[in-house]
């Protein structure tokens, strides 16, 4: 079983998420501040970080940054007191993958723990499939049931980008950056553009759709 980094200072939090990953059969690794996290970090084995923002030492932004820089591929999940949307913002924009905001469902916590290490999987094999429509990004195919598709490059990566997390919300600089590189100088609605021809392509397929999140970004919703 994947082996999970549980940093956050709060002792009654950390124990109880700890508990419930545990008896989902996860390895768990533990630190009080995101110095000790990183500390581990570096001599454990570890596929998914659930971390706090608000600790001593070393707070969760930094650890963020610093996890990132380690590892870009490395899932990462918040979990947090704070809520307001530039919070959320600044946590993707620093590379989190997911936020969760405390008091939390347990049963929540684990189905976006399933989900991270789900794309970290995919990240290994490069293929996505949801309902019908498949992914390859090391032929960058796409089908649809029996049908192909030929979408451009960038239409594609930005597409492979959204659908390995759906339900994750990408802010658009994110998405520049991470498909278009940081040296982009563009105009960023070009992602609007891109965004629009793919919703024109997969009118198609009701069972995903490509969502506008009102000041934060988009995600891909799938509905079955």
């Amino acid at each position: 079983m994947p082996t999970i980094l549980v940093a956050d200072d709060d002792e009654n939090i950390r124990e109880l998420v700890c508990l419930f990953l545990r008896n989902d059969g996860y390895t768990i690794a533990e630190a009080v501040d995101g110095k000790e996290a990183l500390d581990v970090y570096a001599s454990t084995d570890v596929d998914l970080v659930v971390l706090d923002i608000m600790m001593p030492v070393m707070d969760g932004w930094t650890l963020c940054k610093e996890l990132r820089r380690a590892n870009p591929k490395l899932p990462l999940l918040m979990l947090t007191a704070r809520g307001e949307t530039w919070e959320k913002v600044k946590g993707f924009e620093l590379g989190t993958d997911d936020y969760l905001t405390k008091p939390f469902d347990p049963l929540e916590l684990m189905a976006r723990v399933q989900a991270l290490l789900k794309r970290y999987r995919i990240g290994v094999t490069q293929t996505i499939q949801f309902e019908n429509v498949t992914l390859d990004r090391q032929t960058y195919k796409v089908t649809r049931g029996t049908e192909s598709l030929t979408l451009p490059l960038k239409e594609f990566e930005l597409l492979y980008k959204l659908a390995e997390t759906p339900g994750q919300v990408y802010t658009r600089e994110q998405l520049i950056d991470q498909i278009w590189g940081i040296d982009y100088t563009g105009d960023e609605r070009t992602i609007d553009v891109h965004i629009k021809r793919l919703r024109e392509k997969f009118a198609d397929t009701p069972d995903f759709q490509l969502e506008t999140v009102r000041g934060l970004g988009y995600r891909l919703g799938v509905y079955k």
